[in-house]
């Protein structure tokens, strides 16, 4: 009986690992590793510091059956919502799969529910991810001008942004030198839930200076966070078409990312990813998750 319950017990891990960029944390778990399937109550106990892993979200990878792309890439926030894309998601996805054999290719596509998306290593920390072209005009900003420009209220008073979106909406307002000051946990929530945007929106605040952004991004579904991919790339598409040159350095709280933009805003977004560390959720934890359906 004992050992049959030790196998059991065994059969009930789930093995993953976890990575961060410049502060941005995730749990990454192949599909294959799974013993249920995802879901919202599952996603959340996984991200939970106190009764799970901890992170800001989980990427699940799994094969792709279209040879044109090494593999799909799905990315859930804590609070269990989908995100289309993430900057610093998918460079850590990238560098994990190349890590586990996925592909021994410099330069290749997967895909992601944004679309595909093209990195190439240029270390074994480091990849660029080509993230596609940015648009300050989608269905995320129905009511928004051909610019994407706009006004939101906030904390009692009224910002002004630029819409871009980037695989994910940005909402971009440049501020001033008060940058350090804001308080994004009151400015950020009505924000990001505001009925400008039907499916909320991620804010970035950002300062220029030259070809430099300091940006602080407030993320759909998270908060503000240490950096972001898709909010550093919105937030330097929005310096671009404000007359700033590419490339432009971006720096975050966890540190910086590099962000060119071309003519036609192409998008090619720069930095480093580091695994933390790999391990297993015991076997009480998966059983007691497998009742979480909803």
């Amino acid at each position: 009986m004992q050992r049959t319950a030790l196998t059991n017990s065994l059969r009930g891990r789930m093995k993953f690992e976890k990575w961060q960029a410049l502060g941005n944390d995730y749990v990454i778990v192949e599909e294959e590793a799974l013993p249920w399937e995802l879901n919202q109550q599952r996603i959340q106990r996984i991200c939970d510091p106190h009764f799970g892993v901890g992170s800001d979200g989980v990427l699940l990878i799994s094969r792709s059956e279209d040879p044109a792309y090494v593999a799909k890439l799905r990315i859930f926030n804590p609070d269990g919502s989908e995100a289309e894309l993430s900057g610093n998601g998918a460079r850590e996805a990238v560098l994990y799969m190349r890590r586990h054999n996925w592909t021994k290719d410099d330069e290749f596509t997967i895909l992601t529910q944004s679309g595909p998306v093209t990195p190439q290593i240029t270390s074994e920390r480091t990849c660029s991810v080509r993230m596609g072209r940015a648009s300050t005009t989608s269905s995320d900003f129905p009511s928004g001008d051909a610019n994407g420009l706009g006004t939101v209220s906030s904390a009692g008073r009224d910002w002004n942004f630029r819409h871009v979106s980037v695989g994910n909406p940005q909402c971009a307002i440049e501020v001033g030198a008060d940058i350090e000051g804001l308080e994004l946990a009151k400015i950020g929530p009505e924000i990001e839930n505001s009925g400008l945007f039907p499916n909320r929106t991620n804010v970035s605040f950002f300062r220029v200076s030259g070809s430099r952004v300091r940006a602080r991004i407030f993320e759909r579904g998270v908060g503000e966070t240490l950096s972001s991919g898709t909010g550093a790339s919105g937030a330097a598409v929005a310096a671009f078409l404000g007359g700033a040159p590419s490339p432009i350095t971006v720096e975050l709280d966890g540190g910086e990312l590099l962000v060119e933009i071309s003519s036609d805003l192409d998008v090619s977004l720069t930095g480093w990813a580091d695994p933390i560390l790999s391990g297993e959720l015991a076997p009480e934890l998966v059983d007691a998750m497998a009742g979480l359906t909803a």
